[in-house]
């Protein structure tokens, strides 16, 4: 993992932004000090390990450190509860493709340039270009962490209207957003994920973003990243193909999270 949290202290070091990676770390709360520590996940017994038992939820046996899994049972049933429900819902639903990441262009919609998110970076057709586009296309955002962040006169132009209290009903296998909290749904049961899997999904989530911001009316060509232009049908197919990939690449980690939260709520059968 050092080689995203590196290039991250670094720039923070010199108080240099980036739109692109700093969502990783500023969106998603995990510090990068926790992303670099190791965890075997629950199951595994680690000898001469007992520099463990300075972390919560990890309790001594005769061959060493563990995770105590009732311990993290006791703070985090909720949790588990929640994400179990949200990721099986997911699982069981088709990939919706085509939003084409209109998202990031609803989020600066009829905006003041000195109002825009990202304001060291220009857009690239301007801001009358920026909300052509947004009023010529069907918006169709479905994931409420991105709908909270339309302008609001961005929000009635989308079909849906989302809330947090139906994001179980709402979440879908296609969205970048719904991929990218895989990582955050990882962190969130650390340290009943194995290090892998977290890992596993930040890297996930460093690529979507990648993909996320591409898409976006940003122009970051300065920063290496070239457009993928969804104002254009040839932009809009590179999108949904990346998008469809991405769908593809999550499924098996939304599975292995889904297992995590199994297993320990079993747990829950023999109280």
């Amino acid at each position: 993992m050092r080689r995203f949290t590196g290039p991250h202290q670094e720039r923070k070091l010199r108080k240099e932004k980036h739109p692109v990676m700093d969502f990783l770390f500023t969106y998603y709360s995990h510090r990068p000090i926790r992303l670099e520590r190791w965890h075997p996940g629950p199951g595994v017994v680690l000898e001469n390990a007992d520099e463990y038992l300075e972390f919560p939820h990890y309790t001594r046996v005769d061959e060493g450190v563990t995770l105590d899994v009732a311990s993290f049972l006791g703070q985090r049933e909720k949790t588990l509860e929640f994400v179990q429900a949200l990721l099986t819902a997911t699982l069981g639903r088709p990939a919706r493709l085509g939003c084409f990441g209109l998202h990031e262009w609803a989020m600066v919609y009829r905006q003041q340039p000195e109002e825009v998110r990202h304001n060291a970076w220009p857009l690239r057709l301007g801001s009358d270009g920026t909300d052509a586009v947004v009023e010529a296309s069907r918006i169709q955002c479905g994931h409420f962490d991105a709908f909270r962040f339309f302008t609001q006169p961005a929000r009635p132009r989308n079909t849906l209207q989302p809330t947090r209290d139906d994001q179980v009903r709402n979440e879908q296998p296609g969205c970048l957003h719904a991929n990218m909290d895989l990582f955050k749904w990882a962190y969130k049961l650390e340290p009943a994920t194995p290090s892998d899997l977290v890992a596993d999904c930040f890297e996930l989530a460093a690529d979507v973003r990648e993909l996320d911001m591409r898409a976006s009316p940003y122009d970051l060509g300065e920063l290496g990243y070239e457009p993928v232009p969804i104002e254009t049908a040839e932009g809009r197919a590179e999108y949904v193909r990346r998008q469809a990939a991405f769908a593809d690449r999550a499924r098996p980690l939304r599975e292995q999270l889904v297992s995590v939260c199994q297993s320990i709520l079993a747990v829950t059968s023999l109280r």
